[in-house]
């Protein structure tokens, strides 16, 4: 796989040290950079009041091969990332935590109605039978949300007392794929389920037998790899500033998966919540007989 070359990174590290006439191109391009990226090398130079050869020299200098190499990354970072590049649509007032807050509670809302609706009771009985009868669950995350929600995956299962092991290292998860046998259960989680990491363990570990339940999108290379898919759907937003509401989608559909889990063996789960909930009374110092607050406090969350 090659390295990324992000054009904007490469033109604010290397601005200092460029020469005064390939500064003034740098910041020609930083002003209007879709403007840069349609503009012939005459008209850049005219902007920047500099000769044609110090836009060709600017070129190289940030590691294009010539002019027509640097307008064709200018218009691809304009494409990609427009939103991260222009002012937030409407006003957006930092000082006022209050509307700050029912903006992301907005979000947040609207992100669990969508999927609400993709939940499928019959898909995540199946899902959760799979997780009940497997000699080991391996949860699979890689990224922000997706590492976040692998963790939160084997806390579920662990407070249940069922074998559970997450892994976020690409190696690590294909060296693990690769031990599996028909008798285990991958968990993949990926909002966006085209990460090509986490699709090449997925692969290795079907290859040796194991099922795959994937927490992803619609249509995906990794729903399409699924035998049990419990899809999720994304709803970002042009306000780039916030973490993204995805996260919350899965951890509904994890929570009801787990859920389920747990009622699949209802005394067994009661036995070992029981026994979660005896032993953190001891170490929170709560007596054992007690009916007040503490007796409510969460059971390992």
């Amino acid at each position: 796989m090659t390295a990324p070359f992000d054009i904007l990174t490469r033109i604010a590290e290397r601005g200092p040290s460029l020469r005064l006439a390939e500064q003034k191109v740098a910041q020609v391009i930083l002003e209007d950079l879709a403007g840069a990226a349609a503009a012939s090398i005459n008209e850049l130079a005219r902007k920047a009041a500099v000769s044609e050869a110090s836009v060709t020299r600017f070129a190289k200098a940030i590691g294009c091969r010539d002019v027509r190499d640097l307008k064709l990354r200018l218009a691809q970072a304009t494409a990609v990332g427009s939103r991260f590049l222009q002012p937030a649509p409407g006003p957006v007032d930092t000082d006022a935590p209050a509307a700050l807050a029912e903006r992301i509670h907005a979000d947040v809302l609207a992100t669990l109605e969508v999927n609400r609706k993709l939940i499928d009771p019959e898909r995540i009985d199946i899902a959760a039978r799979l997780l009940l009868n497997a000699r080991m669950v391996y949860a699979f995350g890689m990224g922000g949300g997706s590492t976040f929600m692998a963790d939160e995956a084997r806390y579920r299962l662990a407070r249940l007392g069922h074998p559970v092991a997450t892994y976020h290292d690409a190696l690590l998860q294909k060296m693990v794929a690769a031990t599996l046998t028909r008798d285990d259960v991958v968990l993949a989680f990926s909002a966006s389920g085209s990460v090509p990491e986490i699709l090449a363990s997925c692969d290795i570990a079907r290859e040796y037998g194991a099922r795959l339940i994937a927490v992803t999108a619609l249509g995906s290379p990794l729903a399409a790899r699924a035998d049990v898919l419990l899809p999720v759907r994304t709803l970002e937003t042009d306000f780039i500033f916030k973490p993204s509401a995805s996260r919350y989608a899965m951890l509904m559909v994890l929570d009801v998966l787990s859920t389920r889990f747990a009622l699949l063996q209802q005394e067994q789960s009661k036995e070992k919540l029981r026994r979660l909930k005896y032993v953190l009374d001891a170490h929170r110092g709560v007596s054992q007989d007690s009916d007040g607050p503490d007796s409510r406090q969460p059971l390992g969350d």
